[in-house]
């Protein structure tokens, strides 16, 4: 019996625009940028704030997905910086250490979308060329209550560098429950 292999969706591209990609992680900042080319982008790619604000300021773009944690700086400073540059400019916010307070400041600033780390090419598009009235669509698989409760404890856990004692002080729960916690698996 042989399989025979579905072809794949043709890529949704745009016709052109740059597109800034602001990321430390040279590794997922290289990935995105190929993929980003052959949806249409014209992308440039800076590893720091500081780059990202040189660039900025020479030729801003039209499209930017943007780190939220640099290692010079922040992230949102970037959007803030490019929206007062070309304020018709897209911004994503990316991040691995999401919370509400910070979603709510990068769309006040400008953002257009804010994605958890890692993000998927197909959703980093979707967020940069969809119209401003248009909604995301709510995810096919979401997490679990327990799931997005293990993602909560794991991004605090790794905020204390990783130290059990200041976490468990921090998510007020004992230390034990803690331990037993990190020591499982992640649920589903």
């Amino acid at each position: 019996m042989s399989v025979v292999a579905e072809p794949e969706a043709p890529l949704q591209t745009v016709a052109g625009g740059r597109l800034l990609i602001v990321d430390d992680d040279a590794a997922f900042s290289t990935r995105l940028a190929r993929a980003m080319e052959k949806r249409g982008f014209e992308t440039e790619v800076a590893d720091s704030a500081a780059a990202a604000n040189a660039e900025v300021d020479r030729n801003p773009p039209e499209f930017a997905v943007v780190d939220m944690r640099l290692g010079d700086g922040n992230g949102l400073e970037v959007v803030e910086r490019l929206r007062k540059k070309k304020p018709d400019a897209k911004a994503i916010i990316l991040t691995g250490y999401g919370n509400i307070a910070t979603a709510v400041t990068a769309v006040k600033i400008g953002a257009v979308d804010y994605l958890a780390k890692p993000a998927d090419a197909d959703d980093v598009f979707a967020a940069l060329t969809r119209a401003p009235d248009d909604r995301p669509a709510p995810p096919e698989n979401p997490m679990s209550a327990d799931r997005v409760r293990w993602e909560h404890i794991q991004r605090v856990y790794e905020m204390c560098d990783r130290n059990v004692s200041e976490t468990a002080r921090r998510l007020n729960m004992h230390r034990r429950t803690l331990q037993r916690i990190l020591a499982k698996r992640a649920p589903k």
